[in-house]
């Protein structure tokens, strides 16, 4: 990792110095672009560049001229010049790379120039974010820009859609940049030149282009280019966790409280044994024996697999999903909690049982469960992209992870100014007890000489004991965890002011920046809304800020504390990057103790053999080198644990992908009715051809005639009288091939009916609805069988097999099934649908997991029925 880390950062600064250049080649259009002075000008630019890019010349030459007319654009549009360093990611981006920008370097505006140049193709271009809020927040932001050059620009949220519109005023918002988004239909926001929004939405909607049956109700339109905001986040922590549509499935029974309840009654000093590092929790033997005893059992493994799996899951449930960690109960519901940004996920539930095992832990309603209708990974739909290109201010510790799955390269931009941030070393403490006291006493000192502290938790309990300590000595704080995460924006506002104090879990990483002395006044030459300030009114409230501002400087700037370690030590630099931004003063340190989690389960004992040698005293920490190697080491060995589960989870999903693209390329095919008539035929011919072949290979017999007939009846729905004639047409042929070209023979002439009964139009809708139909019920359950697969596959392990290549091997097995009964099932349906006025029947509820949105399934447009086929001439 280190050798890793040393050829990167040198070739790191050989690559910016190469593209100082390219800064210096768009530095040369300066003067040119600075005449350019209304919408029509810079229109004409951008069309002149289209022209350009039309008559073959490459986006790679365009760059100069495409950079300096976005920069001048966003000068006169929203006051922003962008600097040289942010020049510098925007080339990065446009080169298809991770660009690491440190926190306040301005990564919102830096990518508008890499998303100006590339939307010239007008294939769509897309920049995804983690939130809801950001989306409409940057999308707003740079509106302003991108229209005065001519774009469009769309928006992607959890339920709605927009495009930036500055004719449109919404007053209800109190954020002239949310003010001008007017909502319009998905398939519109998708249109625009550029779209943003979030991860969960990008992939939800891909999903559910593959589940429609018809293609004007598909939204995207490829996957040209697209920039990843916090890319970090989302594919490394999100990588783990897969897009899942699904569909409502059984009731949920009563085993989960009565499971809850028998977990309840074991004991953690003699039932099972917990493994934190791997989250697992086993049964004793001691365990098992008193679960038996309880359900009347004498071996509890012979019981049928689903006693098991509840009983797995309540375990679980009691002894590794922690309230007010994992999850919170609100309106009498469980709700996630996202383990990497501290943030609710309303909607977003745990998969195979597992959240109806914490419902019932809790006592609370167990929801329905639920059936996989459609699903991929992040690592997958990304890597569907032409271009792929990311953002964050962390990403140099990730590099090699980067490029091994993704082909990512990770380039380190230069801060516009030198940052001076104090980063102090960690201090240790023997208890919890101890540590909290003394960040209590620290936070109290800086509080008293006005210096802003941020105190950053790992979880809602840890960050309200903090605030319980505090209160107790009167320091005045406010409070931001995933329980009042909607007063986000306020409160981090706020948490740059003289003597302020803000206790947060992770989710004050990532997003919002702490400006030192508060938000500055909005520049009323940049807001549209008619509430903004007048001259005289910015000039009062900017010296204010201004004034506020520096006493915060002279204070020494956001002070940063951390209450434990994280399993990263990328988030630990989010945490950090809080501070310090565009060459601010500011300092940031970690307060430890023995029992923090990854000190516990991951190096715990080498660090206390060290405070045992040194004699530490419960009340006295220990700041020394060979401390902080130690913790470094632990974080190192959890890093490489996360990253080899994160490849294992690439590997398997890797196996679906290839199917699904199998599936969704047969899907988009039907769809555009791409699927001759020849194709259909020649198909359904095989098929009986194969019946004729099994059952009669060197000849017929009479007992051998009725199976064949009853394979044709499958597919032709003949009526009883034209079923006997068969019968006695194929017992008089003597050879295989006879009767093969006579089946041939009367599914060409079938189809010639069908299609003459309908018309051109009702029989190509026939074809779809057959078609879809069977590729749909179908993948849903070969989707549950290659679950079912993969939940077993690892106790190959124990006979000495790779689970890999089983898994491998088997779903292969299992996908030529699939694809072999899409086609029987289809043959079947094919004949029997009968087009008519059919009363329209209330859709089921769809139910997505991470997150859930509200989706009813696509209505038929044809009921399956069996028609009598009378008078089919045999011959």
């Amino acid at each position: 990792m280190f050798k890793f880390l040393t050829k990167f950062l040198d070739l790191n600064q050989k690559e910016i110095d190469i593209l100082k250049v390219k800064v210096g080649q768009i530095n040369g259009f300066t003067d040119d672009f600075s005449r350019l002075k209304t919408p029509k000008d810079f229109a004409a630019i951008t069309a002149g560049l289209k022209n350009r890019l039309a008559d073959g010349q490459t986006l790679d030459s365009l760059l100069p001229q495409a950079f300096a007319a976005v920069r001048e654009a966003s000068s006169q549009a929203i006051g922003l010049r962008p600097f040289d360093v942010q020049l510098i990611a925007a080339i990065a981006f446009h080169q298809g790379k991770v660009s690491e920008q440190k926190t306040g370097e301005g990564k919102t505006l830096s990518a508008v120039p890499a998303l100006y140049l590339n939307a010239l193709s007008g294939k769509g271009v897309h920049l995804v974010t983690v939130n809801d809020y950001l989306a409409r927040r940057d999308a707003g932001w740079n509106g302003p820009t991108f229209h005065l050059l001519g774009l469009s620009v769309g928006v992607i949220i959890h339920d709605n859609s927009f495009l930036y519109d500055p004719d449109y005023f919404d007053p209800s918002h109190g954020d002239d940049r949310l003010a001008h988004l007017r909502p319009v239909s998905r398939k519109e926001a998708y249109a625009a030149d550029i779209t943003y929004g979030t991860n969960n939405e990008f992939g939800f909607d891909y999903l559910r282009d593959n589940m429609v049956t018809d293609t004007s109700d598909m939204s995207q339109r490829g996957h040209h280019f697209a920039i990843v905001d916090e890319v970090d986040s989302i594919l490394i922590d999100e990588a783990r966790t897969p897009l899942i549509i699904s569909a409502p499935d059984t009731e949920p029974t009563q085993k989960y409280y009565e499971f809850a309840k028998l977990v309840d009654r074991l004991s953690s000093d003699t039932d099972y044994t917990i493994d934190e590092k791997h989250r697992t929790a086993t049964l004793t033997e001691h365990g098992l024996q008193k679960v038996e005893k309880m359900m009347g059992l004498d071996n509890l493994y012979e019981k049928d697999f689903d006693t098991i799996h509840h009983l797995e899951n309540a375990l679980k449930s009691r002894t590794l999903f922690i309230r007010d960690k994992d999850y919170i109960i609100r309106d009498n519901q469980v709700v996630i909690v996202d383990e990497f940004t501290g943030r609710l996920m309303p909607g977003r539930r745990w998969s195979e049982g597992m959240h109806q095992a914490v419902e019932a832990k809790e006592n609370v309603t167990i929801q329905q469960e639920s059936k996989t209708m459609a699903t991929i990974s992040f690592q997958n739909y990304f890597r569907m992209y032409q271009k792929l290109a990311g953002m964050t201010g962390t990403a140099t510790t990730e590099a090699e992870e980067f490029k091994k799955i993704y082909n990512l390269e990770v380039l380190s931009i230069p801060t516009h100014r030198p940052m001076i941030r104090i980063d102090h070393s960690d201090i240790i403490y023997k208890t919890t007890r101890a540590k909290y006291s003394a960040l209590a006493e620290e936070i109290a000192r800086q509080h008293s000489a006005g210096q802003p502290v941020l105190v950053g938790t790992t979880s809602i309990e840890k960050n309200e004991t903090v605030s319980e300590l505090l209160k107790k000595k009167g320091v005045p704080h406010q409070i931001l965890n995933a329980k009042n995460h909607e007063k986000e924006a306020t409160i981090i506002s706020e948490a740059g002011r003289r003597g302020a104090v803000t206790i947060a879990t992770n989710i004050a990483g990532r997003g919002v920046d702490i400006i030192l002395g508060g938000t500055p006044p909005p520049n009323p030459k940049f807001v549209l809304g008619s509430d903004k300030l007048t001259d005289k009114q910015y000039a009062a409230s900017l010296k204010d800020w201004q004034k506020a501002h520096d006493e915060v400087l002279a204070a020494g700037g956001l002070f940063v504390t951390g209450t434990e370690r994280h399993e990263s030590r990328r988030i630990d630099n989010q945490l950090r990057g809080r501070s310090g931004r565009q060459g601010d003063p500011g300092a940031s340190r970690f307060y430890l103790a023995l029992d923090d989690d990854i000190m516990r389960i991951f190096g715990g004992e080498q660090v206390a053999k060290i405070m045992g040698f040194l004699k530490i005293p419960e009340n006295e920490p220990i700041e020394h080198s060979m401390v902080s190697h130690a913790i470094e080491q632990a974080q190192v060995k959890v890093e490489g644990f996360n990253f080899d589960a994160r490849k294992h989870v690439v590997e398997y999903d890797d196996v679906m992908n290839k199917q699904r693209e199998i599936i969704y390329g047969l899907r988009h095919r039907v769809l555009n009715s791409e699927v001759t008539e020849a194709e259909i035929i020649s198909n359904i011919q095989n098929q009986l051809s194969n019946v004729v072949n099994s059952y009669a290979p060197h000849g017929i017999v009479e007992s051998e005639v009725a199976p064949i007939v009853n394979a044709l009846v499958d597919v032709v729905p003949f009526d009883d009288a034209s079923q006997k004639n068969l019968t006695a047409q194929f017992t008089s042929l003597g050879t295989a091939s006879e009767i093969i070209t006579l089946i041939k023979n009367i599914i060409t002439d079938t189809v010639s009916q069908r299609k003459l009964q309908l018309g051109e139009d009702k029989w190509k809708d026939v074809i779809k609805f057959a078609y879809l139909s069977s590729i749909d019920n179908l993948w849903v359950d070969h989707l549950d069988a290659v679950d079912d697969l993969r939940s077993g596959i690892g106790l190959r392990g124990y006979g000495q097999r790779d689970p890999l290549v089983e898994y491998k091997s088997e779903a292969f097995s299992m996908f030529e099934r699939l694809v072999t009964q899409i086609d029987s099932e289809f043959s079947k349906r094919l004949f029997r649908i009968q087009i008519g006025i059919q009363p329209v029947a209330p859709a089921p509820q769809m139910i997505e997991i991470k997150p859930s949105l509200d989706m009813p399934a696509p209505a038929s447009t044809a009921t399956s029925q069996l028609p009598r086929v009378s008078g089919q001439d045999a011959g």
